[in-house]
């Protein structure tokens, strides 16, 4: 078993999403991959072994198995093109089949994924007024150009665009309160964004249901924030990056390339860097 400590999503080679990535020749039992996972502390391990169709994958927070993780995804990009130079991957998740294409070139990594299909749909009022109450917003803070949704690609989130920065950078919430919202929904993460510009987001995400108060960056949420814009129809918005984790002092950058097709497969890149 190698076990290896990888900040996904790095930002002029600093910051990222820690992740640990978990290679071995055949997975252990489930009790075994959560205590790992908890041990390990960081918001996701990707456990990953050798199998026909390529690797089969899983993904645990500390407190919870999840179906697809981004972040973690792009660390086990790079780790493989490490071990085995720069290639194409297939994973089998708990999500379906996904690819991520590794690159580790003088001493550089990067990889990047092509998610689960994507999926979006209106937040029900229930909901909303739930999330709202957590985070101590309304609907004044809301903006009216980007309804609020829940987006998938792989897992399912909550997304809220707020019209004002100030808003973003205070976003705070309890713990327990947010665990038990998402966890009524079925709720990965809760993202709240700020549109700087067509093709430029900034992002908080909340994971509480993974027993994390806050993510530093997002893959799978990247994903589908840019397969919704696309649904919408702001093409302008095919292409964008996401600055993430600088409220936190840990800097990252993602990149996100819509769906060729609506509901197909979103690309996300990023760098990658040893913890």
């Amino acid at each position: 078993m190698e076990v290896h400590r990888i900040a996904a999503f790095t930002r002029d080679g600093k910051g990222g999403n820690p992740a640990g990535v978990v290679v071995c020749e055949v997975l252990p039992d489930v009790e075994r991959m959560q205590l790992i996972a908890a041990g390990l502390g960081y918001s996701e391990t990707v456990f990953a072994a050798p199998s026909p169709e390529g690797y089969r994958v899983r993904y645990f927070a500390p407190q919870v198995e999840v179906p697809f993780c981004g972040h973690a995804t792009i660390a086990l990009g790079a780790t493989l093109a490490r071990r085995e130079g720069s290639g194409s991957f297939v994973l089998q998740s708990n999500a379906g089949i996904v690819r991520v294409e590794g690159r580790f070139e003088s001493g550089n990594m990067s990889a990047t994924l092509h998610s689960p299909p994507t999926h979006s749909e209106p937040a029900s009022a229930e909901l909303l007024e739930a999330s709202l109450k957590l985070f101590s917003l309304s609907n004044s803070n809301l903006d009216a150009q980007l309804p609020t949704a829940i987006i998938e690609a792989g897992a399912r989130h909550l997304l809220i665009p707020l019209w004002d920065y100030g808003q973003l950078v205070g976003m705070n919430y309890d713990l327990q309160v947010g665990a038990d919202v998402m966890r009524q929904w079925d709720l990965t993460t809760i993202c709240l964004v700020f549109r700087a510009s067509a093709s430029r987001f900034r992002s908080r995400n909340a994971f509480a249901a993974g027993g994390i108060y806050e993510d530093p960056a997002t893959g799978a949420a990247a994903a589908a924030l840019v397969a919704y814009l696309q649904k919408l129809g702001h093409r302008e918005s095919d292409h964008i990056e996401i600055l993430q984790g600088e409220e936190m002092g840990v800097p990252c950058l993602l990149y996100a390339q819509a769906p060729v097709l609506a509901g197909g497969s979103a690309l996300v890149y990023g760098r990658a860097r040893d913890i």
